[in-house]
């Protein structure tokens, strides 16, 4: 099993690439996010997007998905490649089309298109989760951000490595330890985003918030989806580090 940071910068960096990942695993490629420096980070790293089996899509920011339309389009031509199976919440799968993806994707010659025309949607219920190369991942509701009254949620991931550790992605989320400290303690590694600029969005966790977790917490804890520029020495703080821009992880 091979899981690779194809980048690890928040939503405007010039630097690190979007933070999507892609999880190897068992001959088979999962693009976790497909945000709009996709394709660029993807060849950086030796990737085509003839390379991808399947689509993970955590929430609609386009750091995650302003990268699908080159997805969709250079696989739907392609004569040699099979629709990508597209995994999302089932919350999300008509925003996802009708909000993002319809006036890019709804331009084919004498055709009405849909989100099926190029993928292969599986829809990812409540509480559930969705198999891929022969292992669970399992999907957890993360709060991002407020809309009025509405939480609008972004999806992270839980999943088994071959050596039967636990993964805990988080994709974005605020700070909020008392929903998240469950998984934070199940988990043996946590790929946790990190926001590091000096002015706070409210929509990620800051990374002076992270350093109040527990000591056995941050050991286990890798930071990315951080701003351009300097950053903090987590390892002094008890962090097990900032995942860099291209890093491979092999479980």
């Amino acid at each position: 099993m091979k899981f690779t940071f194809l980048g690890t910068g928040s939503a405007f960096t010039m630097t690190n690439y979007h933070s999507n990942m892609l999880l190897e695993v068992n001959g088979e490629r999962l693009l976790v996010d497909c945000g709009g420096d996709a394709r660029f980070s993807m060849r950086d790293a030796g990737y085509a997007s003839a390379d991808v089996d399947a689509l993970y899509v955590s929430h609609l920011h386009a750091d995650h998905i302003g990268g699908i339309e080159w997805l969709a389009l250079s696989t739907y031509f392609n004569p040699e490649k099979d629709r990508p199976h597209l995994f999302c919440n089932e919350r999300l799968t008509d925003e996802l089309w009708e909000n993002s993806l319809k006036g890019g994707l709804g331009t084919l010659q004498n055709q009405i298109t849909h989100l099926e025309t190029y993928f292969d949607v599986k829809p990812v219920g409540r509480n559930s989760g969705f198999d891929f190369g022969g292992i669970n991942l399992k999907t957890v509701q993360t709060v991002h951000y407020m809309d009025g009254y509405e939480i609008v949620p972004s999806y992270g991931l839980i999943f088994p490595t071959s050596d039967n550790r636990q993964v805990f992605l988080t994709t974005d989320t605020q700070f909020t330890p008392g929903q998240l400290g469950t998984f934070y303690e199940n988990a043996d590694i946590i790929f946790h985003d990190c926001e590091t600029a000096q002015f706070r969005s409210g929509i990620h966790a800051h990374y002076d918030e992270l350093k109040t977790l527990a000591d056995e917490i941050r050991a286990k804890m890798w930071l990315y989806h951080y701003q351009d520029g300097d950053l903090p020495d987590c390892k002094a703080d008890g962090f097990a580090g900032f995942v860099k821009k291209g890093q491979v992880f092999e479980f």
